[in-house]
C-alpha cells in the first residue's frame, strides 16, 4: 500500500529546539547536515536563512503543501488535548502549557510550509524513509535523528532500529539520536542492544545529556561516531 498520509500526526520544531535537542553549538552548523525524518520542522529553512544548507529526508515529503497543511489541520487540536490530558507526562517550564506549545508548533509547521516547495525544487526536501536512504556513504558529516528512533519502539521493531542506526552510520560521520524514551516515558528496549552492536564495529557511542527536555526524563541523545586516528 505504501506510505499513507492518514497514517501520520505532522509535529514540526524549531530551530532552538534542534538547537538544544542535538546539542549543536556554532561549529556544528557549519558541517554538512542530514536531517533524517524531518517531518514539517522548521530547522531547514531557518537553517537556510542563517546561511546554511541542510538536506532533510521523510516520505511525507511526496506530499504537496497544501496536502499536508490539511493534514496538518485535521490532527492538530487533537494532539494539544492529548497534552493537556497528559500534562503530567512533560516538563513545563519555558512552555507553560499545551496551547502555547500548540502555537509554537504551528509557527515552526507554517515556516516549513512556506518553504517547502522551494526548498523541494532546491532538493533540500527529500522524499525518503528508513532504513534505506538514497545518500552516498559518508555524504554528510552530521545525520540527526528526532523523534523516530526509540520513541516508536512499540511500533517499530528492533531490527528496524538497528538497520536503520547502521544506515544513518553509513551516510553520516556522526549520528545524533533524540530522545531515548519511547512515546509512553520508558527507556527504549532497544537502546543497549543498538549500543552493543555498534560498538563491537568499530563505532564510539556516547549517551550524552542536553538542555531540551519536554517529556519528563527525556533529556538525553545518542551520539555516534568513528574515533579520529592520528
Amino acid at each position: 500500500m505504501g506510505f499513507q498520509l492518514n497514517n501520520i500526526i505532522p509535529w514540526g520544531r524549531s530551530f532552538e529546539d534542534y538547537l538544544e535537542m542535538f546539542a549543536l553549538i556554532p561549529e556544528d552548523l557549519e558541517r554538512s547536515i542530514l536531517d533524517c525524518a524531518g517531518g514539517p520542522a522548521s530547522f531547514n529553512v531557518e537553517m537556510k536563512r542563517r546561511g546554511y544548507r541542510v538536506i532533510s529526508c521523510d516520505p511525507v515529503y511526496q506530499f504537496s503543501a497544501p496536502e499536508i497543511n490539511q493534514r496538518i489541520q485535521e490532527t492538530y487540536s487533537t494532539v494539544v488535548e492529548q497534552l493537556r490530558q497528559n500534562q503530567n507526562d512533560y516538563v513545563w517550564n519555558d512552555i507553560k502549557s499545551p496551547q502555547q506549545l500548540g502555537q509554537l508548533r504551528m509557527e515552526a509547521m507554517q515556516r516549513f510550509l512556506e518553504d517547502f516547495p522551494m526548498g523541494k525544487a532546491e532538493e533540500r526536501y527529500v522524499t525518503a524513509e528508513l532504513p534505506k536512504l538514497p545518500f552516498n556513504s559518508q555524504q554528510f558529516d552530521l545525520a540527526l535523528n528526532s523523534h523516530l528512533l526509540f520513541s516508536y519502539s512499540q511500533h517499530l521493531s528492533e531490527d528496524f532500529h538497528l538497520k536503520s542506526v547502521l544506515e544513518l552510520c553509513r551516510v553520516a560521520r556522526e549520528v545524533r539520536i533524540f530522545p531515548l524514551l519511547e512515546i509512553s516515558g520508558n527507556l527504549s528496549p532497544f537502546l543497549t542492544p543498538v549500543i552493543s552492536h555498534l560498538q563491537q564495529q568499530g563505532w564510539t557511542v556516547e549517551i550524552e545529556p542536553v538542555a531540551y527536555e519536554f517529556q519528563k526524563g527525556g533529556n538525553q541523545m545518542l551520539r555516534i561516531f568513528k574515533p579520529t586516528i592520528n
